[in-house]
C-alpha cells in the first residue's frame, strides 16, 4: 500500500509540473494571439485599396487586359499551404494538411497535374514523406512575419503561374474567425479575374487618367496585389495558430487539473484505508494481549 501511495504521489507531483507548462504556454500563446490579430487588422486597409485600384482600372478601363486576369485551360495547379513550424496547437496543422490532401486526391490522377508552396515546418514534413512534388518551402517564420519574410515564396508562386508553369494557383490556410474558431480555407488567387471585377458596376464611374498607361500600372499593381493576399492569408494563418495553442494548452491545463483532483481523491482514500488498517492491528493487538 505504501509504494502505491508513493506511486500516486509522484505521479501528482508530475502532472503539477506539466500543469505549470501548459498554463504558461496558454499565456504566451494569448499574447501573442493579441499581436498577431492587431498585425493581420493593420494589413487589411493597404489590401483592399490595392484590391479597389486594380478593380477601377480592370472594369473601368476598356480594353485593359492582363495574363493573370485571364483564365485559361487548367493542365496543372498550384498549391500555396499554410501550415506552423510547431505542434501543440490541436488540430491546427491537421485540419488543413487534410483538406489539402482530399483536394488532390479528389482533383487529380498524377503528381505532374500539381506543385506544391509550402509554409511551415508541418507541411514541409508531411508532404516531403510522402514524395509530394514540393516547389518552394519556408520555415522558421517568425511569430509577427512582415513581408519580407514570405517575399521569396510569394513572388515565385506568383511568377510561376505567370510564365504559365501552371495555369491556376489556390492557397490553403486557417481563417481566422475568433480565438476558439478557424476554418480551413481554399482561396483561388490566380487568375485574380473574379476579385479584380468585383466591383464593376457598384458605383465605381469616375474617369482616371493612368501614366504611362493602364496596362503598365496593372502590370506593376497585379503581381504585387497577389503577394499581398498571400502575406494576408499568412498573417491570418498565424492569428489562427496562435489561437489553437492558446485553446489546445487552455484544455490541457483543465484536464491536467482534473487528473490532480481524481489522483489526489485517489491517494486520501488509500492514506485512509491504511491508517483504518494500522489501527485495526493495534487494537488486534492489544485484544490478543488481553
Amino acid at each position: 500500500m505504501a509504494k502505491g501511495m508513493r506511486e500516486i504521489k509522484r505521479q501528482i507531483k508530475s502532472i503539477q509540473s506539466t500543469k505549470q507548462i501548459t498554463k504558461a504556454m496558454e499565456m504566451v500563446a494569448a499574447a501573442k494571439l493579441r499581436r498577431a490579430q492587431e498585425q493581420a487588422q493593420a494589413a487589411r486597409p493597404y489590401a483592399d485599396k490595392l484590391k479597389e485600384v486594380v478593380a477601377s482600372i480592370a472594369s473601368g478601363t476598356r480594353g485593359v487586359s492582363h495574363p493573370m486576369l485571364v483564365k485559361r485551360p487548367v493542365k496543372k495547379t498550384g498549391y500555396l499551404v499554410v501550415t506552423s513550424d510547431r505542434g501543440l496547437a490541436g488540430g491546427y496543422n491537421a485540419n488543413i494538411i487534410r483538406l489539402v490532401m482530399d483536394t488532390i486526391r479528389e482533383r487529380h490522377t498524377s503528381k505532374d497535374e500539381y506543385a506544391l508552396f509550402v509554409i511551415g515546418r508541418k507541411g514541409r514534413d508531411y508532404f516531403r514523406r510522402r514524395g509530394l512534388p514540393i516547389v518552394e518551402e519556408i520555415t522558421e517564420l517568425p511569430d509577427s512575419p512582415t513581408f519580407a519574410d514570405i517575399k521569396t515564396i510569394a513572388y515565385k508562386a506568383v511568377k510561376y503561374f505567370d510564365e504559365e508553369q501552371y495555369d491556376e494557383l489556390n492557397i490553403f490556410y486557417n481563417q481566422f474567425v475568433n480565438a476558439l474558431t478557424h476554418i480551413p480555407t481554399e482561396k483561388r488567387l490566380l487568375p485574380l479575374e473574379d476579385d479584380a471585377t468585383a466591383h464593376h458596376g457598384d458605383g465605381l464611374t469616375a474617369s482616371y487618367e493612368f501614366e504611362p498607361s493602364p496596362e503598365v500600372v496593372l502590370e506593376h499593381l497585379l503581381p504585387k496585389y497577389a503577394e499581398t493576399l498571400i502575406y494576408s492569408a499568412v498573417l491570418d494563418a498565424k492569428a489562427s495558430e496562435f489561437g489553437a495553442r492558446m485553446t489546445a494548452m487552455g484544455s490541457a491545463t483543465k484536464n491536467a487539473s482534473e487528473m490532480i483532483s481524481s489522483l489526489t481523491l485517489t491517494y486520501n482514500r488509500a492514506r485512509q484505508a491504511a491508517i483504518t488498517q494500522e489501527i485495526t492491528e493495534i487494537v488486534a493487538g492489544a485484544n490478543a494481549q488481553g
